[in-house]
């Protein structure tokens, strides 16, 4: 994968694409964000994955590396069950099947019943869906604050 600015094929993506590849329109590049964190920082990174030093090819695509990230650089939010609390743009972590981590970024269109959609990859590509509440929630992080 090149570096800064790799990317898988669009249609390989898995959820921390959707959120690489919708920060780098903002100008941010996570790979290169969090591979130089990490590098500076790796103690401070979950070892999930028995390695000794980082991979700039795959680090930037793990969640549990993003929401350290995140949560070093000063994102975190207060996870809630109220929909008013989720911004547009917001990342939000959660468990699927009590196991898999995923992540999801908050839309700016709602559900009839004013629940932020949210915008992911949970394996049939890239939607826009009503499941912000559908799984618990591990994380909320503003990339931008207001």
């Amino acid at each position: 994968m090149e570096y800064p600015n790799g990317d898988v094929p669009k249609e390989t993506g898995v959820c921390t694409d959707v959120v690489i590849r919708a920060l780098r329109k903002t100008g941010q590049d996570l790979q290169k964000l969090v591979h130089e964190d990490m590098r500076a920082n790796f103690s401070h990174y979950p070892k999930n994955w028995g390695l000794s030093r980082t991979d700039r090819n795959i680090d930037h695509r793990r969640v549990p590396n993003l929401k350290t990230f995140f949560k070093r650089k000063g994102m975190s939010l207060p996870v809630t069950q109220k929909a008013g609390d989720y911004k547009p743009g917001d990342l939000v972590t959660c468990t699927v099947a009590g196991k898999l981590p995923h992540i999801m970024v908050v839309s700016d269109k709602k559900s009839r019943s004013g629940v932020p959609l949210v915008i992911h990859n949970i394996g049939s590509g890239t939607r826009e869906e009503d499941r912000l509440f559908d799984f618990p929630i591990t994380g909320h992080y503003r990339f931008y604050r207001d």
